[in-house]
């Protein structure tokens, strides 16, 4: 979907009526503030400051999202069912190319629509399982389309942005963990050149089940073998095709996000071509590096929308539940813990939106990226905790139950605390990198 057509969509399809340009009034799209879910009055996030581009996305993703209501997603919860329905409707209309480029049919759009994207699909009820369901679509992509082949982008992203393929992430394995250098699943060179055996085990892969390709980082030349751990790591997009020899997936039991399915995936001899090489042998640790901050910026987004989406659910609550007479909001034992969450949450906006912002544009310094990036996906991931913690004790003891939400909520709120880097490290790269102390490891 080129930036023309996504724009044309926002305005006549997915417009809220109230807010379309009247007749003969400026082309410019409305700032005004939308309704964002049916069971909310108003939008309890802010929305001064996001631009036009930003606000349309927010619109058209959330009359899609209001397709799925919670009990979907209860449902697919507790049946550890995948949402392929949810994928469906966002690849039907382009979504899953947001950041990719116009001339590959992707939208054109930066980290910023995708950031608010992805917020808008946790915060509409969907939780991390809904955004988990396309997150790798989105950034992983991103090392692909910059340094892949012609014949890579042309035969695989446009399969991915229209929903064709699925794909997800390979990189974490269960020994090295956060320590990405030490990377030990080998792709060795075999057939004369002509292909490579892969062999090793990742974990934490997210829809390995479902997916029809993996971007995977593996050795291709030994660790004692190189002078530097960052080199001899190189990047591949491959088909995970279950009738081959050599591939093994099992799916891990988890705490939350149970409607999309994590794996452990093992690789013994497996054979894939030359030709899913992306970009040069043994560059992979940089080419990733592509992604990395645009998955903080992302998983930030996520976190704001479930901190947001269950603070609302704890407001509402905290006025129509009446204990003594009187709704227990009045009490300022309930009202003072949800006021600072959504201090913390408005102040992780803040942090999230400028990360992206510095990554969209053309000339900051990695570095101020780096920190920018990092910063906010450990403040939004700790805001969106706070708030779903509280959110819980607000409802008493039917924040325990089901029909509720908010005890999926809390479940999942903790992926963005840990993954894709823990907060511990994100502290030690600030301690290091800004205010220049000694590295602690």
């Amino acid at each position: 979907m080129s930036r023309p057509q996504w724009q044309r969509l926002a305005r006549s399809r997915w417009a809220v009526p109230s807010l379309r340009t009247p007749l003969g009034a400026s082309n410019r799209l409305p700032t005004a503030r939308a309704t964002f879910s049916t069971s909310v009055r108003r939008e309890l996030m802010e929305m001064s400051g996001f631009t036009e581009e930003q606000l349309t996305v927010r619109e058209a993703i959330s009359h899609i999202c209001s397709k799925f209501p919670n009990t979907y997603w209860q449902e697919r919860d507790q049946q550890e069912r995948d949402p392929k329905e949810f994928h469906a409707s966002l690849a039907k209309d382009g979504w899953l190319g947001i950041a990719l480029p116009e001339s590959l049919g992707g939208a054109g759009l930066g980290i910023s629509e995708a950031t608010i994207m992805m917020q808008t699909i946790t915060q509409s009820g969907a939780g991390m399982a809904g955004a988990q369901a396309i997150h790798a679509n989105v950034y992983a992509t991103q090392p692909l389309a910059k340094f892949g082949t012609k014949e890579q982008l042309e035969t695989t992203i446009p399969n991915i942005i229209n929903g064709t393929w699925r794909t997800c992430f390979g990189v974490t394995e269960p020994n090295t963990g956060l320590e990405t250098l030490k990377l030990k699943t080998l792709a060795t060179k075999a057939d004369a050149d002509d292909s490579y055996l892969v062999s090793g085990q990742k974990i934490w892969i997210t829809c390995a089940q479902v997916a029809s390709k993996m971007i995977l980082l593996a050795r291709t030349t030994p660790l004692e073998e190189v002078q530097k751990s960052s080199e001899g790591l190189s990047l591949f997009c491959i088909d995970l095709d279950r009738n081959q020899p050599g591939l093994d997936m099992r799916k891990i039991k988890k705490m939350g996000g149970r409607a999309v399915d994590a794996n452990e995936v093992f690789f013994d001899n497996y054979k894939i071509p030359v030709n899913t090489l992306i970009g040069q042998e043994g560059q992979g640790f940089k080419i990733i590096l592509h992604g990395m901050n645009a998955e903080r910026c992302l998983l930030a987004g996520e976190a704001l929308g479930l901190g947001y989406a269950a603070l609302e659910k704890a407001a509402q609550y905290a006025k129509d539940r009446v204990v003594f007479g009187r709704p227990i909001g009045q009490n300022q034992g309930v009202s003072h813990p949800l006021a600072d969450a959504y201090m913390k949450l408005e102040a992780a906006k803040h942090a999230t939106y400028h990360a992206t912002r510095l990554y969209d544009a053309d000339s900051v310094p990695s570095h101020a990226i780096g920190v920018a990036c990092n910063s906010a996906k450990y403040l939004a991931a700790e805001a969106a905790f706070t708030a779903c913690e509280r959110a819980v004790l607000a409802h008493g003891g039917m924040g325990y139950a089901m029909e509720y939400d908010v005890e999926r909520y809390l479940r999942e709120c903790l992926v963005p605390r840990i993954a894709p880097v823990s907060r511990e490290m994100i502290l030690n790269y600030v301690s290091e990198k800004v205010l220049d102390l000694p590295r602690s490891y």
